[in-house]
């Protein structure tokens, strides 16, 4: 038996060889076999459902010539197998702006997938925030393209360092979730290109190896045969060179998927397998067809199989380790976003001798949703935990405690506190991926394994962005202690606090904070760590502020305006802009000054810290263009920088934005174009609150 196995340390000319040298050996059967997953059902089954018990074959493998077949695991919170760190969700991530944080979570996903005998991880969702309404926000990372790409293409890179082949999902115009199997946005040229595909192509420039496809349709046809984006798009202009397989179940319909781009379907061979052999054995799909598929297939294998591991083992010690779950430590405090403060916080230690805490969400374990991005974690410290623990160092004597089951206790716990912390916002009863519980997999699925599908139908899209009416009669009670009141959101992306914002008198926004989330939350009340994390999003003051939302539609058309372009062309007031964040100190901005280099836009800019407490701040930059040729967007986010400032510390920071960043696509010739003229320049510490300057380019 010839054996084609990856050897270290190989040559792209070595590995081009083996490839050509597989293909002329393996017969049209083997090749198709690696263009599908193989087993899912069966093992969903055995492992009664539990979704990432074991390491999925996703593509790839030929066994008789020593091919390896590719091995998945999800995320994006963590790895989805085994006992593995919980970090909080992408979009308390995305609120940290920190790309080299995001960088090193990604790390920890590559050795804890490999841990778990894992090659290839879906950790990586970088699908746009349409509208706060959608289920799976908390898996992503905001609103805005630019901020999105950067830290996906972060979150990536680290992966890939372990030699995990990371997937970016979902491929595309994935923002809604109880209609994704059936929904088709409709979508033109311009807005597909400039808000729904650059943050896809960031990470792709960046070396993500593989692209999941998306259920939903666009323009009229299925994501994952869809030519256009998988061919034209993907390969022709972007120059994409790695592979393109399906989401889970019901990412493809017909074999023509193969001959528009699609690679691997998973996780079974429902539509490819003996369909596509027979097409090509009739003539209707063309050998090549199947070739091609397995050389990107077998180029990014062997690609990452053969390439040397940065530490010499991977065993079972190094998932949750200490190390790893003082990363998720470091993401809880840098996530969270003080959105109101009126000089309740921090709380002073020696101080509050009682402290009450309320609410049901205060001891329940919550790091996010139930579907394909649950982690399983050894342990997880609930807010209220953190805050127990938290006690003795902080001088608190007692916490009191109640929740919305009872009211008058919670009155009772509040009126005899010194202050209140009441915790609210959302479980995966309420967000999180839809999975419809008569979901058929595919007509040619036996009976027998169909039930591997049946799952819960919680979470989904929120047809509500407030809080529960229970909620806020809790947080009405708390407020009528007359103490200091501070209210912690737990929520996958914007909560609405109309009726209750001017009651209290601190909100800190804490999302799904993963593993040590309570851990952080007791430093962040009581100042040992300021609240440095900004919005990723904006919170509107009425609903019908954001764009249409439909979660039962059949198509859905999408456009060039939403978040804070929407609201700025509209010139509507956010309750909380984009970019909106507090500390414990305040930040000034000073002496902004650009130019040009000819091939970008340089920027810098001062930055003091004007108080005595050391703190994080996430300066942003953004450019508004001309607009005389066709409208555009006022400003849109270009660049950000995180920064460490101690008491009184002063720093110029510089940022770059590429000029090919400020192109807008020409709906007329389909090319992309600078626009000549005058550049408004913004930088700041929200998308509200700019110095600004200009400069002719």
């Amino acid at each position: 038996m010839t054996d084609f196995g990856p050897q270290t340390n190989m040559s792209t000319a070595e590995i081009d060889e083996t490839i050509d040298a597989i293909l002329g050996e393996a017969t049209l059967q083997e090749k198709v076999g690696m263009m599908s997953g193989l087993g899912f059902f069966q093992a969903m089954a055995e492992d009664d459902r539990v979704w990432c018990a074991r390491p999925y074959r996703a593509g790839g493998g030929i066994e008789r010539l020593g091919v390896p077949a590719l091995y998945f695991t999800d995320g994006p919170r963590g790895v989805a197998g085994g006992n593995s760190t919980c970090f909080p969700c992408s979009m308390a991530r995305g609120a940290s702006f920190d790309v080299d944080l995001e960088r090193r979570i990604g790390e920890v996903m590559g050795i804890e997938s490999r841990v778990n005998g894992c090659t290839l991880s879906g950790a990586v969702c970088i699908n746009l925030l349409r509208h706060p309404a959608w289920g799976r926000a908390q898996e992503t990372y905001g609103e805005d393209p630019h901020h999105l790409g950067k830290m996906g293409a972060a979150l990536a890179t680290g992966i890939q360092t372990h030699n995990v082949v990371a997937t970016i999902k979902h491929f595309a115009l994935n923002s809604m979730e109880n209609a994704r199997f059936k929904v088709d946005v409709q979508i033109d040229d311009r807005a597909l290109h400039e808000v729904y595909l650059p943050h896809f192509k960031r990470a792709i420039d960046a070396g993500c190896a593989s692209v999941m496809s998306a259920y939903n349709k666009i323009n009229g046809e299925y994501c994952g045969q869809d030519r256009v984006l998988l061919t034209d798009i993907l390969r022709g202009e972007w120059g994409f060179d790695g592979f393109v397989h399906s989401d889970w179940v019901m990412g493809v319909y017909q074999p023509y998927g193969a001959a528009a781009g699609l690679d691997v379907e998973n996780p079974e061979p429902i539509h490819f397998g003996q369909k596509l052999i027979a097409g090509v054995e009739k003539g209707t799909i063309e050998p090549e067809v199947v070739d091609r598929a397995c050389r990107r297939i077998l180029r990014v294998t062997y690609r990452f199989a053969t390439r040397e591991d940065p530490q010499e083992a991977y065993d079972r010690s190094l998932a949750a380790a200490p190390a790893h779950t003082a990363l998720a430590l470091e993401a809880a405090e840098k996530s969270a976003v003080l959105l109101k403060n009126d000089s309740v916080l921090p709380l002073m230690p020696g101080k509050i001798g009682k402290l009450a805490v309320l609410g049901r969400l205060a001891a329940l374990e919550n790091t996010g949703d139930e579907g394909s991005s649950k982690v399983r974690p050894p342990y997880v410290i609930t807010p209220l935990e953190g805050l127990r623990r938290a006690g003795d160092r902080l001088s608190v004597k007692e916490i009191l405690t109640g929740d919305e089951a009872d009211l008058a206790a919670a009155q009772r716990a509040a009126d005899a506190a010194d202050a209140v912390v009441v915790v609210v916002g959302n479980t995966s009863e309420d967000e999180g991926e839809f999975i419809p519980g008569d979901i058929a997999l595919g007509a040619d699925v036996p009976e027998e394994l169909r039930s591997a599908a049946q799952a819960s139908t919680v979470g989904g899209d929120r047809d509500d962005l407030g809080v529960r009416a229970d909620q806020q009669e809790l947080i009405a009670a708390a407020s009528a202690s007359g103490k200091p009141v501070v209210v912690v959101i737990v929520s996958g992306s914007a909560i609405m606090v109309e009726e209750w914002h001017e009651s209290v008198g601190a909100i800190l926004q804490t999302f799904y904070s993963g593993m040590e989330g309570g851990t952080a939350l007791a430093k962040l009340l009581f100042g040992e760590v300021s609240p440095s994390g900004k919005l990723p999003f904006i919170v509107a003051k009425s609903q019908d502020d954001y764009p249409f939302f439909d979660r039962d539609a059949d198509s859905i058309t999408y456009d060039l305006w939403h978040g804070y372009t929407k609201f700025d062309r509209e010139e509507i007031e956010p309750r909380y802009p984009f970019g909106h964040g507090l500390s414990y100190t305040q930040f000034k901005y000073r002496a902004l000054k650009v130019r040009s280099d000819g091939c970008s836009l340089q920027a810098e800019v001062t930055v003091v810290n004007a108080s005595d407490v050391a703190a994080d701040e996430v300066v942003q930059l953004y450019v508004g263009a001309p607009g005389r040729v066709l409208e555009r967007q006022k400003k849109l986010l270009k660049g950000f920088a995180r920064v460490s400032l101690q008491p009184r510390e002063r720093r110029t920071i510089a940022l770059s934005v590429p000029l090919a960043d400020l192109h807008y696509r020409d709906p007329a010739t389909r090319d992309w174009r600078f626009e000549p003229g005058e550049y408004r320049v913004l930088c700041g510490g929200s998308s509200a609150e700019l110095i600004e300057t200009s400069l002719i380019l």
